[in-house]
């Protein structure tokens, strides 16, 4: 499943080839939602805001659309009304002039006012935003210590989009290893100035894999293994999906494990355990 970053690249994406221009044709395949096609089109796409791993498509009209890839979602961007060959369902489409938005295989979509959006059931319930400029490490490190969350594992707490939205799996690993915390380790395990580092990490992480085309790794050392000609998959993360192979910065094997079924990793001599 895409992450936060990844669905703030494909809204940037979406936002440039779309928006600030007039609608040829909207498109739903809900029959429930098609009554909104002829009052969607001709309207321009002001903007496509993210939250957490949602994306809301807002009208001129004052009318937005809802959608959350959930596991199987796909945007494409294509030259207008240019169909892939795809076995996937089309759900949404926008099209104009040039090109067209089409968003395959979601079946979570909405259309809703644009002051209902804060108080939509997903996005009313999601913790401060890993892209959001405005959010602070020290609002990252009051919000780790708060009743609801200290006493949670971090690898479940990670993944509680309530707490910070936007992170999946491969953040999880990557933001505890830059904090070097263990992952079933909770916030209460830890003093202030560890949660300091994890506060900078929860942001720093998510931020630079947005800016960086998905590299959580140090950047220097990616890219000088990518000049070495390794493949990005071995240098794109710190830890993640690198079970076995040495830590780049103690050269300790990384650890896989599983909680819940979904898959994290670690290094064991840079994230201990506590005794």
């Amino acid at each position: 499943m895409p992450e936060g970053p990844e669905i703030r690249k494909a809204a940037d994406k979406l936002e440039k080839a779309i928006a600030r221009q007039p609608t040829t044709e909207v498109f739903f395949a809900f029959e429930h939602l098609q009554p909104y096609q002829d009052q969607l089109t001709g309207q321009a796409v002001t903007q496509i805001s993210t939250y957490g791993k949602a994306l809301v498509t807002r009208f001129e009209s004052g009318l937005c659309v809802y959608s959350h890839n959930q596991l199987y979602g796909k945007w494409m961007v294509r030259n207008a009304y240019n169909y892939p060959q795809t076995n996937r369902q089309l759900r949404f489409a926008v099209h104009t002039e040039r090109k067209s938005a089409l968003l395959y295989s979601a079946s979570d979509i909405e259309v809703l006012p644009v002051e209902a959006v804060p108080h939509h059931p997903f996005i009313q319930r999601l913790g401060p935003d890993i892209l959001d400029v405005t959010v602070t490490p020290e609002t990252i490190l009051e919000w780790v210590q708060s009743k609801a969350f200290y006493r949670r594992r971090f690898t479940t707490l990670l993944l509680d989009q309530s707490f910070l939205c936007g992170v999946g799996n491969y953040l999880r690993s990557e933001i505890l290893f830059v904090s070097r915390l263990h992952p079933t380790h909770r916030p209460v395990d830890y003093d202030r100035n560890q949660l300091a580092r994890f506060a900078d990490a929860a942001l720093a992480v998510p931020q630079q894999s947005y800016r960086h085309g998905g590299i959580t790794n140090d950047l220097a050392i990616a890219a000088d293994l990518k000049k070495q000609g390794m493949p990005r998959r071995q240098y794109r993360h710190w830890v993640f999906g690198r079970d076995g192979q040495g830590c780049f910065a103690c050269g300790t094997a990384i650890i896989k494990d599983r909680t819940g079924g979904r898959r994290y990793y670690y290094c064991p001599t840079c994230q201990p355990a506590k005794r």
